[in-house]
């Protein structure tokens, strides 16, 4: 199924993010993990790009996103959105990836440039996500998705440069959009007014993750620049010192975040769950009778 004909439904729609084994795990308790989280039956979840950020086939045929997003729709009969990143693949390379998608009856790709990684050195037959995002719908029959961030891409000269360029992928065949994370849901409220005012009228879900513990922030905030409001600093404050305090604050804090997000219309939760099981379970027992 394409992801774009759940948004129809008069509800919101739920889904998780995870992501492939990494070096240091151990596959069989990601798999365990995987398979307990789909069984909470999400809309559809979402796998991230394996080790070294390249959802591309490597050499010999390996690709981590595409073994976990064919687990979970033809082992756990979950939908799977496949990440697929493009800023250090060539057209070949992605070519492959989408006959091989295809092959696993994978439907739905979420279109991502990628981090530039100077390790990795870009192949420049893709730039940005609009040249995947046209690309893909070239060369096969998929439901795109894309990314977007509520306070603005971390390169865009501002917020409004951001938004037209978000404009740009939903002209050229982005079906639905998934933010970055946030924690402060004005933030998010005022991006949907601007993105619908300019003309962006595709199903957007909020990103939501849990903070379960202070590294998880800093690294989070590094990343994807989000803002800390008062309120979430004093959590993390108060707690920070309890591990098992600071993960139940942490998901207390994102279950009144999607609560004001639903009882407000949101077309779409996206939990970035981190693989993690218990707070996937927990997210799911707060708010499930909402959906």
């Amino acid at each position: 199924m394409k992801i774009s004909q759940l948004y129809a439904k008069p509800r919101t729609v739920f889904s998780i993010e995870v992501f492939p084994p990494k070096k240091a795990m151990s596959t069989e308790k990601v798999y365990t993990a995987l398979g307990e989280i789909a069984g909470l039956k999400p809309d559809y979840m979402s796998v991230t790009c394996g080790a070294g950020g390249s959802a591309a086939l490597a050499e010999g045929g390996g690709n981590p996103t595409l073994e976990v997003s064919s687990f979970i729709k033809n082992k756990c009969g979950v939908e799977s959105v496949a990440h697929l990143t493009c800023v250090a693949s060539s057209e070949e390379e992605v070519r492959n990836s989408l006959n091989a998608f295809k092959q696993h009856g994978i439907e739905n790709i979420l279109a991502l440039r990628g981090d530039i990684n100077p390790d990795i050195p870009p192949k420049n037959d893709f730039n940005y996500a609009v040249n995947l995002i046209e690309f893909i719908r070239k060369n096969g029959d998929f439901c795109i998705s894309g990314a977007c961030y509520p306070e603005g891409h971390a390169e865009a000269d501002c917020a409004n440069t951001d938004l037209k360029n978000l404009k740009k992928k939903v002209d050229c065949g982005c079906e639905t959009l998934i933010t970055q994370i946030f924690f402060d849901n004005s933030l998010f409220y005022s991006f949907m007014d601007k993105a619908r005012l300019i003309g962006i009228d595709v199903p957007v879900s909020a990103g939501i993750m849990p903070i379960t513990n202070k590294n998880q922030i800093e690294r989070m905030v590094s990343m994807c620049g989000a803002s800390l409001p008062p309120k979430f600093t004093k959590m993390i404050a108060r707690y920070e010192t309890r591990p098992e305090a600071l993960r139940d604050a942490g998901i207390a804090y994102a279950t009144e975040q999607i609560v004001d997000l639903i009882s407000n219309g949101v077309e779409g939760i996206h939990l970035y769950a981190m693989n993690s099981p218990y707070v996937a379970r927990k997210i799911h027992e707060n708010i499930g009778k909402l959906l």
